[in-house]
Order: structure tokens, then C-alpha cells, then sequence
């Protein structure tokens, strides 16, 4: 956790000095394992002004100190008490490790190739994001709303959105596909015993930071209006959504040689995306033909993915959720892109900040020779 201080609070206990969050309408479980600390003071005032999204405040939870916004510290206990399914599957990554690649990956391997339904159903809707409503804050979820009212049906599926998924995904029928950033301290207790399937996957830490950066500003839940440099030092001092990335990323790690697990690298899933496409069909049970195995693999090339509507998050940037003149949601899915980002300055920093979380855990990426 970051040495910052912060004002210790109960599970469920409103920011202080803040207007109310928009809170659960149920009794939340107890979650006395879940110690929670606001973050205040000038830190706070930062993230304020350069994240126009979240409007009340920042806390960390668990004894790691994940960051989330506000809401989170209602929501959490939901989430970590929500229950899993032997027929789940579950995607679990830090943002942008290569997620809406995997999804579609995943469930097009689960629901044996149906090409038709990937596209023309949103991947949003066959593999729904379980925690995304915890970034939708009372006023902006106010400004959305606003920004639709023409439409009912535009209205509802932003309320749909600003919908717990434990409780989207309660009543779902089986089998579900879930999408989650959450590290596996926060995800449902059953989960590694209910008998789904997880899929962790990791990317190395200058690409996320640089794939995170424009994702956090085309899309105004998160709203930011900052530059890369202030950026990375958010992210790199675990001032951002799901931080600390490390931990993160070492919870996956440790459960790699669980039988419900696989965790893969993005980078080895680029490099190969054939034999990315056999293990992952291998761990949920699929086998593939040559034909069927270049047919996925076409469909996921990243010329084509670019392409598809139906994985690019289309309905937010209908509903006002997304900006326009941002870059687009799926992006160029490149290995190494950071290096057109991080000035000699800032480079030195970011691999002085890898090599000391580095020496701490056995954990490596691969194809870092020339630079991770």
C-alpha cells in the first residue's frame, strides 16, 4: 500500500464532507475483513481535478489497499459475497492486460465458434463487466441520463449500466461469463471453490499504464484531463482504480497452479496467438480443428477486431459514456507501444519501479530483453 494517510472507516460508512453516494438498496453483508481508508487531503484534491467522473472521493480497501472511488465502499462487500457458479467463467485481469481480446477468445471457444451471436450481440452483453457500476457516480450517472433524455430506452440502458453486476448477474441463466479487474482477495469467496473457470491474464506495466491512460480519458466515468507523465505517477504510486498493480498481479500469480485457474501472459498470447487459442481451449474443455483454429484466429487478428462493433463498446459512445475525439476503445493491441510515450527521464523511473517489485517475486514477462 502507498504510504498515504487516510481516514479509517466501517464497511459502509459515507465519505466525509461529501454528498451522499448513491447507495444499495439492501442490507449490505458484514465484511469486517474488509478495512476501508478514505483518502484525503492534497492527494484527494488532485485526483479531483485531473478525474472529472468521480465527484465524492477515493478509498482503499482490503488490507492492500485496492483504490476504487466511492461507491465501492458499499458496493464491496456485495461483490466479494456474491455467488459463484460451477458452470461461471471469469476473465479476471488489471485494465487493459488484453481483456476484450480474451472475452471474445473465451466465449466464442465456450459457445463453439457461434460467429452469428458474436456478431450481432455486444460482447458487453454476452460477457458482462461485474463491477463497472461502481464507477458510475450520482451526478455523472445525473449528466448521462440528462444527455439521453430523448430516449427511454437510451435512459434505461444507462441505468442498466449504473446497476450492480451482483445483481445483473444474480437471476442470469447459466452458464455466465464475467469480466472483472477485481484481484482475487475481492472476488466472491466461493469462487476458486465453486468449481468455475478463471482466466488471469497479465501485461506488462508500461503498456497497461499507456493502454489505461487514453481508456481514462475517452471514457467520462473516469474523465481524465491530465497528461501521461501525471499519469503514470497516479498509477505507479497506486493512486488509481484497482491499484496497487503489483499486488494485483502476485495474487494471480500465486494461483496459477490451481486447477480452476490459467493465467497467461498477453505477450505470449500476441506473439503465438495459435497456441494461445489451443491452451485456452485446452483448459475449458474445447478442441478445434485446423479450419476452426484459423478461422478464430482470424477473427481475433487485431485488423479485424479493430473492426467489429460488437467488441468496441459501440452503445457508450451512443449514450454520451464515451468521447468521439479520444482514441478508439480497442486500440492497436501492440507489444512495446510505450515506448512512444515515456520520455529517458521517466523511463529510468518506471524500470527503477519494476526492478525493485520485480526482485520480489518470481513472476517475469516475457520478451523483456529489449525492454519491458
Amino acid at each position: 500500500m502507498s504510504a498515504m494517510t487516510g481516514e479509517p472507516l466501517g464497511a459502509l460508512a459515507p465519505a466525509p464532507c461529501a454528498p451522499r453516494v448513491e447507495t444499495v438498496r439492501q442490507t449490505a453483508p458484514a465484511a469486517e475483513d474488509l478495512p476501508m481508508q478514505w483518502v484525503t487531503g492534497e492527494p484527494l484534491q488532485r485526483l479531483l481535478r485531473d478525474f472529472s467522473g468521480e465527484r465524492t472521493g477515493y478509498v482503499r480497501i482490503s488490507d492492500k489497499g485496492y483504490f476504487f472511488p466511492s461507491k465501492f465502499a458499499t458496493e464491496m462487500p456485495h461483490f466479494v459475497n456474491f455467488k459463484a457458479r460451477p458452470s461461471d467463467t471469469w476473465v479476471v485481469t488489471y485494465p487493459r492486460s488484453g481483456t476484450t481480446w480474451t472475452q471474445e477468445m473465451v466465449w466464442l471457444l465456450a459457445n463453439d465458434l457461434d460467429f452469428d451471436t458474436a456478431r450481432s450481440v455486444p460482447l458487453n452483453d454476452r460477457f458482462p463487466f461485474f463491477e463497472f457500476s461502481g464507477f458510475f457516480h450520482e451526478a455523472t450517472t445525473r449528466e448521462f441520463l440528462e444527455h439521453n433524455a430523448g430516449s427511454t430506452e437510451r435512459q434505461q440502458a444507462v441505468l442498466d449500466m449504473a446497476t450492480p453486476g451482483y445483481r445483473l448477474l444474480a437471476n442470469a441463466p447459466s452458464p455466465r461469463f464475467i469480466k472483472t479487474h477485481l484481484p482475487f482477495t475481492l472476488l466472491p469467496r466461493n469462487l476458486l471453490n465453486s468449481g468455475a473457470k478463471v482466466i488471469y491474464l497479465a501485461r506488462n506495466p508500461k503498456d497497461v499504464a499507456v493502454s489505461f491512460f487514453h481508456m481514462n480519458r475517452l471514457i467520462l466515468t473516469q474523465g481524465y484531463t491530465g497528461d501521461f507523465e501525471t499519469y503514470w505517477n497516479y498509477f505507479q504510486n497506486d493512486l488509481h482504480a484497482w491499484t496497487p498493480y503489483w499486488s494485483h498481479l502476485e495474487e494471480g500469480w500465486q494461483r496459477r497452479t490451481h486447477p480452476r485457474v490459467l493465467f497467461m501472459f498477453y505477450e505470449e498470447m500476441r506473439k503465438d496467438t495459435p497456441a494461445a487459442i489451443r491452451k485456452v481451449a485446452h483448459f475449458l474443455g474445447k478442441q478445434l480443428n485446423d479450419e476452426q483454429e484459423a478461422r478464430l484466429g482470424n477473427h481475433l487478428d487485431i485488423v479485424n477486431f479493430r473492426k467489429n462493433p460488437a467488441v468496441n463498446s459501440e452503445a457508450l459512445y451512443d449514450l454520451g459514456i464515451m468521447r468521439r475525439d479520444e482514441q478508439a476503445f480497442i486500440r492497436k493491441g501492440e507489444v512495446g507501444g510505450w515506448k512512444n510515450y515515456f520520455t529517458p527521464e521517466l523511463e529510468a523511473q518506471a524500470d527503477q519501479w519494476i526492478a525493485e517489485n520485480l526482485a520480489k517475486t518470481d513472476m517475469r514477462f516475457p520478451d523483456c530483453k529489449s525492454g519491458c
